[in-house]
């Protein structure tokens, strides 16, 4: 059993992929990033996406901000406080799922 679990601890290292699991953060815009990961921010933010700006998760932990490959799964919850779920490619998040 050991050596599956090392096994595949090295696979998700060699190829930079991890499960993310569930991550509680906020859907900001590019542009603001961490300081954008309020509530105060949400209509900014939606303008910002509106605009051009790519929407970016902050995990509410340690602000780290993740670029979302898939924008599409989490357009509806710009300038939200969501749990997502998925995996994390380097720093980027492929989004799952989306609750808020």
């Amino acid at each position: 059993m050991k050596k599956v679990v090392t096994l595949m601890m090295l696979l998700m290292f060699v190829t930079g992929t991890a499960m993310a699991g569930d991550l509680v953060g906020w859907l900001s815009d590019a542009k603001c990033g961490a300081n954008g990961a309020k509530e105060a921010h949400a209509g900014c933010a939606a303008k910002c996406v509106e605009s051009g700006q790519a929407i970016v998760f902050v995990q509410d932990s340690d602000k780290k901000v993740y670029e979302i490959d898939n924008q599409d799964a989490v357009k509806d919850h710009v300038g939200h406080k969501v749990t997502v779920s998925g995996k994390i490619t380097d720093d980027s998040l492929h989004v799952d799922s989306v609750k808020m």
